[in-house]
């Protein structure tokens, strides 16, 4: 929508997202698990200047969205996704060469994949099934500057993540071929059942796998904190 302006970080358009995220969320009654007993998790990070920028200067506030189903089980599957996009062009991370001033939509990155973390979160929770797993729904900020929000999660989770069984990451999931019908999963390398599980699922998918689990999304987060993790993406830059 152009009235989110791109949902550029630490932005009050981006904040309208998470406050929509967290009304889906609190409507499925799942258990609020940001920080200070709420659905956000609030953090703070100094936004690069660019893409070659490892120090940062300006402090930007911002909020990932974060939901527990708790089915009473000993561990946990993390589902999450990134919601910011590149706002107004103004963070020089776009790939279109004069885009200060222009609505970056994000209708695919991510806005895909924050809608199937929300539609995960309303068929765990309404299926009237005690699934073997707890589930933690997360919509991540901050991806679009340098993974911040699942980095942040990370270095201070609010569940036990040597409880968590794997991670599941969402990223571009909204440009799906009709003719090849190529699905990508990266992460296969990071538990020994992912690809002869992969291999015996019927699907109409095209499925090409990848074995790393660092990347450019927020499944690196939670790899580098020995978690398995997979990426789904069907996207093209």
């Amino acid at each position: 929508s152009d009235k989110l302006k791109g949902r550029g970080t630490g932005t009050q358009d981006e904040l309208t997202e998470a406050n929509y995220i967290r009304t889906n969320f609190s409507d499925l009654k799942l258990e609020p698990k940001g920080n200070s007993n709420s659905y956000y998790y609030s953090y703070t990070f100094k936004k690069p200047n660019d893409a070659h920028d490892t120090i940062g200067g300006e402090v930007v506030s911002a909020v990932d969205v974060v939901g527990y189903l708790d089915n009473g089980a000993e561990n946990t599957v993390v589902i999450g996704a990134h919601f910011d996009h590149l706002g107004m062009g103004y963070d020089h991370n776009s790939l279109d060469p004069n885009p200060e001033g222009k609505i970056h939509h994000g209708a695919d990155d991510n806005a895909s994949g924050t809608a199937g973390v929300i539609e995960l979160a309303r068929y765990f929770s309404q299926n009237k099934r005690k699934e073997k797993f707890n589930f933690l729904f997360i919509c991540f900020s901050g991806e679009e500057l340098g993974l911040f929000g699942s980095k942040k999660f990370c270095e201070n989770p609010t569940i036990d993540f040597s409880k968590v069984n794997y991670m599941i990451n969402m990223d571009m999931i909204g440009r799906l071929n009709d003719s090849t019908k190529k699905l990508v999963i990266y992460g296969v390398g990071t538990a020994p059942d992912w690809v002869p599980l992969i291999d015996k699922t019927e699907t109409d998918f095209n499925i090409k796998k990848d074995s790393a689990g660092i990347g450019a999304s927020d499944q690196t987060s939670f790899y580098l904190k020995d978690i398995p993790v997979l990426h789904f993406f069907t996207g093209q830059h």
